[in-house]
């Protein structure tokens, strides 16, 4: 059995339309609102920009780590993620994700910036738990990660 390193808790009551949402360290507290594009009034958050933001902070921390084992100068890295809600079938719905990774230190080298993205997607909690799941598309510095 793996080893536990650490659990986040939270608490949610009224869910995404007109509920709140807290950790249970206090130092995260929203406001959960359906988005306008789905009908909502809009003037909070919701799970899946809660998702998109745990998502690519997992990211980057897990593409720093890989950067690091492999002896790569990054500069400082960022994610920009989008995280689609999507129908699926029988009544269901789904979730996409796209996360557009910039290595300012591997301009130059698009191959090695590929290959630290794609060693990152390995190691990633986020990207293991949804592996074969979801669909995640990957960028490293505009070049798509396959």
């Amino acid at each position: 059995m793996a080893k536990m390193l650490y659990t986040a808790e939270a608490h949610v009551s009224g869910g995404r339309r007109g509920g709140r949402g807290e950790t249970a360290t206090g130092s995260v507290e929203v406001d959960l609102r359906m988005p306008p594009e789905l009908g909502g009034e809009g003037g909070g958050t919701n799970p899946e920009e809660l998702f998109a933001m745990g998502y690519a902070a997992c990211f980057e921390s897990a593409l720093t780590t890989v950067a690091r084992r492999m002896k790569v100068e990054t500069g400082e890295t960022s994610v920009d993620s989008r995280v689609s809600l999507m129908t699926g079938g029988g009544r269901s719905f789904g979730l996409g994700v796209e996360l557009d990774v910039q290595v300012p230190g591997l301009q130059a080298d698009a191959g090695q910036a590929v290959e630290l993205v794609r060693a990152a997607h390995a190691v990633c909690p986020y990207s293991n738990a949804t592996r074969g799941n979801i669909d995640v598309a990957l960028t490293a510095n505009g070049h798509a990660v396959d």
